[in-house]
C-alpha cells in the first residue's frame, strides 16, 4: 500500500524510499517526483484513471469525469459540476476562515469563494455579498 498524507493532509502516493509523499496529483504527471520514478511508471500511469489506485482518484457525479484525490475539497469546481465540493460523496468540511461562503457566479468555485475576492470590485456571489457584507 503506497497511501501516505501530504505536509497539507492530502492524499498522496508514497515513493520507494518509505518518506517521500507524492501528491495525487502529480503522479502520473510525466514528472518523476520519486527518485526511482515509480510515481511516472507504465503500470501506474498506462491507463488512466482505472491503473491507479483508487484512494488516488474521485469520481466525479458525471461517470466519465474523475480527479486526482487530493483536488477533492479544495475549493475549485474541479469536476466541472461541484461534485467534488458539494457532493455526498465528496464530504467536505464548511467553508474555512480563509473563504467566504455563498452562492458563486462564477463557475470556478462552487459554494465558498477565497476572502481575497470580497470587495475587489467584482460580482462572485449571486446575492453579491461577496462585496457588499463579506
Amino acid at each position: 500500500n503506497r497511501f501516505c498524507a501530504t505536509s497539507n493532509n492530502r492524499t498522496g502516493f508514497l515513493c520507494d524510499d518509505s518518506v517521500t509523499c507524492v501528491p495525487a496529483s502529480q503522479v502520473c504527471d510525466r514528472v518523476s517526483h520519486c527518485r526511482n520514478g515509480e510515481d511516472e511508471q507504465e503500470k501506474l500511469c498506462g491507463d488512466l484513471p482505472h491503473s491507479l489506485p483508487g484512494y488516488l482518484v474521485f469520481r466525479c457525479s458525471n461517470p466519465t469525469h474523475w480527479v486526482y484525490a487530493d483536488r477533492r475539497c479544495n475549493g475549485m469546481n474541479d469536476c466541472g459540476d461541484c461534485s467534488d465540493e458539494m457532493g455526498s460523496l465528496a464530504a467536505c468540511p464548511p467553508c474555512g476562515l480563509e473563504w467566504w461562503s455563498c452562492n458563486p457566479v462564477l463557475y470556478e468555485y462552487c459554494s465558498c469563494i477565497p476572502r481575497r475576492l470580497c470587495r475587489d470590485g467584482v460580482q462572485h456571489c449571486i446575492s453579491w455579498s461577496d462585496e457588499y457584507i463579506c
